[in-house]
């Protein structure tokens, strides 16, 4: 039997309405007076969330500063920026609320606001993490990156290279799971990070690394995800769904932070390096062009996705996958953004190092070849 670890998950508090609680739990870790950076997702700017956050805090006797000058695929000079104002505002905590992107922002700013050199000092682990961190606390409002549970920050560099911050200083202390912070998600967006947090579970419970302990997690993502999406995207408001989703995406991402990711995100990184493309559709195309590959020699973990999936077994997942995301509006082809991507410069893109312990965590053995036939297919799914 090989060896396994579960590395320890951030405190959580959830249900609706757990969004106000923000101010207690994050009191409690920096103590009374103390500063806050507030980073909030732009697209949240015409809900009341940000008001509420604030308000909270604010209760809690908090001073709170925030930050929004961010885009999705947050740049490492975005991050700088931030973490710049927590230093001039001596903030002890950074309270992210949004999708994946204010989550990863908020998260890389507490791990390296403690010294001054720049977020690219730390990409790949090149550099270890000052000894003095912020407190973080993650409230998500879309249910696909799983952010809020894992030691991950992704930002991408001045040449559009996304590279991966890593370590426990980047992890949350307090995450905040109130469904009722997803419900303004429109339906695009409610598809393609659901599809995202599927991908992940199910990349998580049949690559290299997986192992049973971590597919507690995983299968249970997995048959969440499938069993809330359409639902989710067919009716916004249909909060058991979005609650079924957004535990769904927490549970995938503590299985990604234990066993990683696999080909699709290989795959999906590097279509995003090139064009501007929504990660969860980017790694859902990955899947879709490589699903029936993996299968081959199926050890059996393909087959115990499957089932968590519902299905009769793993001969059924290239099709019932690829059904879900077609199912829920997510558009397969890449036709008309990708005009003029060779499949030569998608294969170099992907067996770039940023991309190395992705395809390395993959079950089956990723030759230099086979990145050149999964660009060629995932250019040319219609």
């Amino acid at each position: 039997m090989s060896r396994w670890d579960l590395a320890m998950s951030p405190h959580v508090t959830g249900g609706a309405g757990a969004r106000q609680a923000v101010g207690a739990l994050t009191a409690a870790r920096t103590g009374p007076g103390a500063e806050v950076l507030l980073v909030a997702d732009p697209g949240l700017a015409a809900t009341p969330l940000i008001g509420e956050v604030t308000a909270s805090l604010a209760a809690a006797g908090l001073g709170v500063t925030v930050f929004s000058d961010f885009t999705g695929d947050p740049t490492a000079a975005q991050v700088d920026a931030a973490a710049d104002m927590a230093r001039r505002t001596e903030a002890r905590a950074v309270v992210a609320i949004g999708g994946g992107s204010a989550l990863d922002l908020g998260k890389a700013v507490g791990a390296i606001a403690g010294d001054t050199a720049p977020a690219v000092a730390y990409q790949l682990c090149e550099r270890d993490f000052p000894a003095a961190t912020l407190a973080r606390i993650c409230i998500p409002t879309t249910s696909g990156t799983g952010s809020e549970a894992t030691r991950t920050a992704i930002v991408t560099r001045a040449d559009k290279a996304k590279v991966w911050l890593w370590g426990d200083a980047i992890k949350a202390h307090e995450i905040i799971l109130d469904p009722e912070t997803t419900l303004s998600l429109p339906a695009h967006l409610t598809a393609q990070t659901g599809i995202d947090a599927l991908v992940h579970a199910l990349e998580a419970a049949t690559n290299g690394n997986a192992n049973a302990a971590n597919n507690l997690y995983a299968h249970e993502a997995i048959r969440l995800a499938s069993r809330n999406l359409e639902a989710a995207v067919a009716d916004g408001s249909d909060l058991a769904a979005r609650d079924g989703l957004q535990r769904s995406a927490w549970l995938a991402g503590i299985a990604i932070d234990n066993g990683g990711t696999a080909v699709a995100h290989t795959i999906g990184h590097a279509l995003a390096s090139l064009r501007p493309l929504h990660h969860g559709r980017s790694v859902a195309l990955g899947m879709i062009a490589t699903l029936a590959w993996n299968l081959a020699d199926d050890d059996g973990r393909f087959d115990a996705a499957a089932r968590a999936m519902g299905l009769a077994g793993a001969h059924e997942l290239p099709e019932a996958f690829e059904r879900l995301t077609r199912a829920v509006g997510i558009k397969v082809s890449l036709a008309d953004e990708f005009a003029g991507v060779t499949p030569d410069a998608l294969a170099a893109q992907m067996a770039r190092p940023e991309n190395a312990a992705m395809r390395l965590s993959n079950r089956r053995r990723i030759e230099d070849g086979d990145l050149l036939v999964f660009a060629e297919r995932v250019l040319t799914q219609a």
